[in-house]
């Protein structure tokens, strides 16, 4: 696991200077703080930091092919690689080290830039080819590994992280106004787009091809639909067997490696997997909170006993305001998750046994495991109803009800529900997945930036996915669209940060291209039977998992954010969100954010979603904006 960097000057007169090269680099030192590497040729530099999993004495980067005219530097793992460097071998290529980089090297010598079909991993890697002149940019199918760049007429400049391209000057620092209201509606920034203008993520499963001074962005793989045949037994085997085989794929490394577990479904099925083809018992990783409602520890324990696995939990109080500034550092970009808590510190946790942990990610996105898909079909029985019932009358009382301090809880599902229910109903289910509605953002913005935006549309980055999914049913098109958004630049993008904070590697065997392509033609009745969320999963772990686990009800990664915001951070959200800072910005509408923070503070609402989401950003703005 690395981070990687690199420029390329159009002019080939204008040479890489390698302390900018450095820099570039020394902003991501946290992902890889084993060793360094550059590599320059002129107007082209590549740059990496590694963090050492595999062949950790001669697996330094850059890496060349045999007469050093193929160069790469790369971010990630290729699980199979050992089966595809015996096929490179067998038609004569010959290797140096014992590393997966160097397989896509030679890879991309014997298949060009389709060599990333070849390759089953999480990856972002930069090649350079010295013959062409051409520059590649790729990154895996399904989002994995980040990979950031800017271009225009001087340059292109790529890395990892943002806080890597911000080190060169030809890369402006301009705000995206139609990133950050898209943001504030949703919690995370949809790809290709970034908080900054003309700095763009690279899409999944997409390739990027510089060459002759033009670039070229084009997709290598998507999730094609294709219903599965066989009985329940038999798709549940397969599943089973599908699943395994990616686990044992992902435990080839060099050094120590556990999981994370939660006590749910999805991440008690790896450690079960990994208990079977292990020789040595899994350790295992858990974060729990003073609050009952926000505390899975016992399901945890009761899984880590099952299995025999040495387990490691910590039941914390952390420092939550000395934590905040830290963490909004390692996102780049502003990310309003609450989850990025636990996940750092359990990734903190982890680091200090091991270097590489297994998770569950991915699972509730391919086997429809989240309660907004739940609340999709409650509400085709919801709409029904009269509509001055639907919009009016119900929605007047249930406002009436202040909200709980617990978790989730009948009275803030019901509260959610009913929001979600009265917005367009092309969003699906984004309905439920949404802050900040067209009425407030009209009150939320100063009148100069609402005007900035003219007619563009938060929602067109997500409902767009909608309707990609071909002949699916409704329910795979909503599965489709979250993993081409929310998964990636919301699920993925946190574990990458949280965990690459500690130097921590986190696989995610459940987004193995194989599973993911086996899950989207699942029959949708085998995903959510009636209401109840990844049947066929618990039917094919049922004779593997303890009872409680397949039976109890999803909770989440979170955290009593709410509480906090009355309580510790109430200090902090007074001075970051002040009306007279906010006036001076000219962005928000500073009397608005005060009735917000009076209303939750009081406890007549729940505005802590909002409240939180305008903290992160004006945390990132101090350090990226101002520096």
């Amino acid at each position: 696991m690395c981070g990687i960097s690199g420029l390329v000057y159009h002019d080939q007169n204008r040479l890489v200077a390698p302390d900018v090269l450095k820099k570039m680099c020394d902003t991501m030192v946290h992902r890889g703080p084993d060793d360094e590497g550059f590599f320059i040729d002129g107007a082209v530099g590549l740059g990496m930091r590694r963090l050492s999993v595999i062949d950790l004495v001669s697996g330094h980067q850059p890496i060349s092919n045999e007469d050093g005219q193929v160069w790469i530097v790369f971010n990630g793992e290729i699980y199979n690689f050992p089966q595809l460097r015996g096929e490179l071998e067998a038609k004569g290529h010959e290797f140096a080290t014992n590393t997966d980089t160097e397989t896509i090297v030679h890879a991309y010598e014997e298949y060009g830039p389709d060599c990333v079909k070849k390759l089953n991993g999480m990856f972002s890697f930069a090649i350079w080819d010295r013959r062409r002149r051409r520059l590649m940019l790729a990154r895996d199918r399904v989002g994995i590994k980040p990979l950031y760049y800017f271009s225009d007429h001087r340059c292109l400049a790529f890395g990892s992280e943002l806080k890597a391209l911000l080190q060169c000057a030809d890369v402006p620092r301009d705000l995206d106004h139609l990133a950050l209201d898209t943001y504030l509606t949703c919690e995370y920034i949809p790809g290709p787009r970034t908080i900054f203008k003309n700095v763009n993520k690279l899409p999944p499963g997409h390739v990027l091809i510089l060459e002759d001074g033009q670039i070229t962005v084009e997709s290598y793989w998507d999730i094609q639909y294709e219903v599965n045949d066989g009985t329940e037994a038999e798709l549940g085997q397969h599943l089973y067997d599908l699943l395994k085989d990616a686990v044992r794929l992902q435990l080839i490394s060099d050094v120590p490696l556990g999981a994370f577990l939660s006590g749910g479904v999805d991440s008690s099925a790896i450690v079960c997997m990994m208990s079977e083809l292990m020789d040595r018992p899994v350790q295992t990783f858990s974060i729990g909170f003073d609050d009952p409602s926000y505390n899975e520890l016992g399901y945890a324990r009761q899984v880590a006993r099952h299995f025999g696995a040495d387990h490691h939990d910590l039941v914390i109080q952390p420092d939550i305001v000395g934590l905040v500034e830290g963490l909004v550092g390692f996102l780049d970009e502003p990310l309003a998750d609450v989850s990025i808590f636990p996940t750092y510190l359990v990734s903190k946790l982890a680091r200090e046994k091991v270097t590489v942990v297994l998770s569950g990610d991915g699972g509730d996105e391919l086997f429809a495991g989240y309660d907004w898909y739940v609340a999709d079909r409650i509400e085709q029985y919801y709409r029904r109803l009269p509509s001055v019932l639907r919009n009016r009358l119900i929605p007047h009382l249930v406002a009436q009800l202040p909200p709980t301090s617990q978790k989730k809880g009948a009275v803030n599902k019901l509260k959610r529900f009913v929001e979600g229910s009265v917005l367009p109903r092309e969003l699906r289910q984004y309905r439920w997945n949404t802050f900040l509605s067209d009425e407030h953002r009209g009150l939320l913005y100063s009148r100069d930036f609402l005007s900035s935006l003219g007619d563009s549309n938060a929602y067109s980055s997500f409902t767009g996915h909608l309707g990609s999914a071909g002949a699916a049913d409704s329910l795979w098109q909503a599965q489709y669209a979250d993993i081409k958004t929310y998964l990636v630049d919301d699920i993925l993008t946190k574990v990458d940060r949280m965990s690459m904070a500690h130097s921590l590697e986190a696989r995610v065997p459940f987004l193995d291209h194989r599973v993911v392509e086996f899950a989207s033609g699942l029959p949708s009745d085998l995903k959510l039977k009636g209401m109840k969320t990844k049947y066929l999963l618990k039917q094919a772990m049922a004779s593997k998992l303890p009872r409680e686990v397949l039976t109890r009800k999803k909770e989440g990664f979170s955290i009593p954010i709410k509480n906090w915001l009355k309580e510790e951070l109430q200090p902090m959200m007074q001075e970051v969100l002040a009306p007279d800072r906010l006036d001076r910005e000219g962005i928000f509408n500073s009397a608005w954010v005060e009735g917000l923070k009076t209303e939750h503070i009081q406890g007549s609402a729940n505005h802590s979603h909002q409240l939180w989401a305008l903290m992160v950003f004006e945390i990132w703005r101090d350090q990226y904006l101002k520096s």
